[in-house]
């Protein structure tokens, strides 16, 4: 009953993702979503030909799969039969949501409706079920009550499920103002969502609660995480270990630094921005764009200047 329950889900969905396509927008029937195995039970998916969303972990194990993020919804039934190939009887027991955007939360109803009990910081769904106006200051959309948690933590958690003890750590304002981390101590992983991408530039979503200074204590905290050799799971983007971690920290605090310096010298966003304080970095910060380089300079002028 619950293979046949999950099937019907998935061709649900399938019919959904064709509406997708047939109003213009993204062909989410190009993306094929890839499988790797971070060690033991847990395993990665992300998309491949195409922008599926942020990477999904999975901890696959009798009591049922453990998920984190749900990427977009268009693309859940091929979610939900990557997750079937790791655990054969399909059923996702728990998902936690890494912060509050669209390309983690976007699946969310449709991940609760094939069995999900969902898990979040009590802030992000909040946001979720009563968001704040769009960048063209439309009201926004409420997420429906299938999508929102129905489990919500400010302080850390475990869960005991699949034979591991999977921590849920609140990372206080950083990306957003309901970041969690998910540590996997059996196979010595930890999956941080996108305070921490493996790609382009930090985006501090100050209009969700995100700041500077958050993001950098939080890569404190993952350096305070188990060993030397832990794999982190980003966002978006490769598995890295710490020291890409703390590359990524240096970097943000000289920017800031540089920021910091024009605007004690009285220099407007729009010439900081013109000045380039991340030029040193463009080559060596993987996936680097001109965009995401001027769009964070602007964020720590905006935090720093306040």
């Amino acid at each position: 009953m619950r293979a046949a329950m999950i099937g019907a889900a998935a061709a649900l969905l399938l019919a959904g993702g064709t509406s997708v396509l047939a109003q213009g927008g993204p062909d989410y029937s190009q993306i094929e979503i890839k499988t790797t195995k971070v060690g033991g039970s847990l395993f990665v998916l992300e998309g491949i030909g195409g922008n599926m969303g942020g990477n999904i972990s999975v901890l696959a194990g009798p009591d049922g799969a453990f998920m984190v993020d749900a990427a977009f919804a268009p693309l859940s039934a091929k979610i939900l039969a990557a997750v079937k190939a790791v655990q054969p009887d399909g059923r996702i027991r728990f998902l936690v949501n890494t912060h509050l955007h669209g390309d983690h939360t976007g699946g969310n109803e449709n991940m609760a409706r094939a069995g999900a009990t969902l898990l979040s910081r009590e802030s992000l769904r909040r946001r979720l079920a009563t968001p704040g106006p769009t960048a063209s200051g439309q009201p926004g959309t409420p997420a429906p009550a299938a999508a929102l948690a129905v489990l919500t933590y400010d302080a850390p958690v475990t869960v005991h499920v699949n034979g591991d003890d999977v921590q849920l750590i609140p990372v206080p304002n950083a990306h957003t103002d309901g970041d969690t981390m998910i540590y996997f101590p059996s196979v010595h992983a930890l999956a941080v969502g996108d305070f921490y991408r493996s790609t382009g530039y930090p985006n501090i979503d100050r209009s969700n609660g995100g700041t500077m200074d958050g993001m950098l204590a939080g890569f404190e905290a993952i350096a305070r995480v188990g060993g030397p050799d832990l794999t982190i799971i980003p966002g978006h983007g490769p598995l890295v270990g710490k020291a890409q971690v703390a590359a990524h920290r240096a970097m943000m605090m000289a920017v800031r630094d540089k920021v910091a310096a024009l605007i004690e010298a009285g220099k407007t966003q729009e010439e900081v921005v013109a000045a380039k304080p991340t030029a040193e970095f463009d080559a060596k910060v993987p996936g680097a764009t001109p965009q995401s380089a001027d769009r964070f300079v602007a964020q720590v002028y905006q935090e720093l200047k306040k």
